[in-house]
């Protein structure tokens, strides 16, 4: 397999964990035996926004792309694919943070759902 279609999965595995991390919460609400896998995840997603950790993701398809003679590129991820589209200025600190704490925040939101729901789900079996 080609250093570049390596680099195009690193990408789509990419892409996969932070859609993952934002709306895994829904897939929760079928299996919820997911949380286990899930909430660890948005714990990594949120941590590497608002600590400004590096994803090991990154580096890995950057050097696939450099051992397939194209050009890597300097950054995160986000910043480099997804931020261009969202926000035009680029990724800010304060706007790291902010997709952070966003994570966190509608996950909160889709568990407290999950939580009501099995409760009166429960009080109905009664």
């Amino acid at each position: 397999m080609s250093d570049g279609l390596l680099a195009d999965l690193v990408l789509l595995a990419h892409l996969g964990f932070i859609a993952f991390v934002g709306a895994g919460g829904l897939l929760v609400a079928r299996w919820p035996r997911l949380a286990w896998l899930h909430l660890p995840a948005v714990a990594w997603g949120a941590a590497v926004e608002i600590a400004n950790l590096s994803c090991p993701l990154t580096p890995l398809e950057n050097r696939l792309r450099q051992a397939a003679g194209e050009a890597g590129y300097a950054g995160d991820f986000i910043g480099h694919y997804l931020l261009g589209l969202i926000y035009p200025e680029g990724l800010t600190r304060p706007v790291q943070i902010g997709l952070g704490l966003l994570a966190i925040g509608l996950n909160l939101v889709i568990y407290a759902w999950l939580i009501r729901r099995s409760r009166r789900q429960r009080g109905a079996d009664q």
